[in-house]
């Protein structure tokens, strides 16, 4: 029952520390780009575990805020995780897995529709640039089966 980290746990590490964000997000294709800066704190669970812990204020939704919990489960041999925040009440359970290069995790996930009803198809895709940088980008798929990009955010280690 008590689990060790695992070669995939060292990937998550490297997002543990206090970072900047930037964000440029879009809640709909035929909504006009916004952008916003917020805050993200991200700790280890003794190696097995991140838990993104971040929040913010906007004119749209006033205050708000989130955790986001990634692991990786070696019988399923994926990386798994959750989101969830004060702005809804859909609970979204994440499983992915790493690119070849190492560098890009990519997390498919299920969520309620920007518009209408019912759910659909979601991807959220971390990108290590570097020790100090890492880019969250977020897509969904379309009624016609197209991904389409919705949000970009560009996380900068605080110093």
């Amino acid at each position: 029952m008590f689990a060790k980290p695992q070669a995939e746990h060292r990937w998550l590490a490297k997002l543990v520390g206090d970072w900047n964000v930037e964000s440029d997000y879009r809640m709909g294709a035929d909504q006009p780009s916004k952008k916003s800066e917020s805050r993200i704190s991200v700790r280890s669970l003794e190696g097995m575990w991140v838990v993104m812990e971040s929040g913010g204020d906007s004119p749209e939704m006033g205050k708000w805020s989130s955790l986001l919990t990634l692991g990786y489960d070696p019988r399923r041999k994926q990386y798994v995780g959750t989101f969830f925040g004060s702005m809804m009440n859909h609970l979204w359970i994440y499983a992915g897995s790493l690119d070849d290069s190492g560098r890009v995790l990519t997390l498919d996930t299920e969520g309620p529709r920007f518009e209408g009803e019912g759910l659909v198809a979601y991807q959220d895709i971390f990108e290590s640039v570097d020790d100090d940088h890492w880019i969250l980008s977020s897509r969904v798929r379309g009624d016609d089966g197209q991904w389409q990009h919705f949000m970009t955010a560009h996380h900068r280690r605080v110093k």
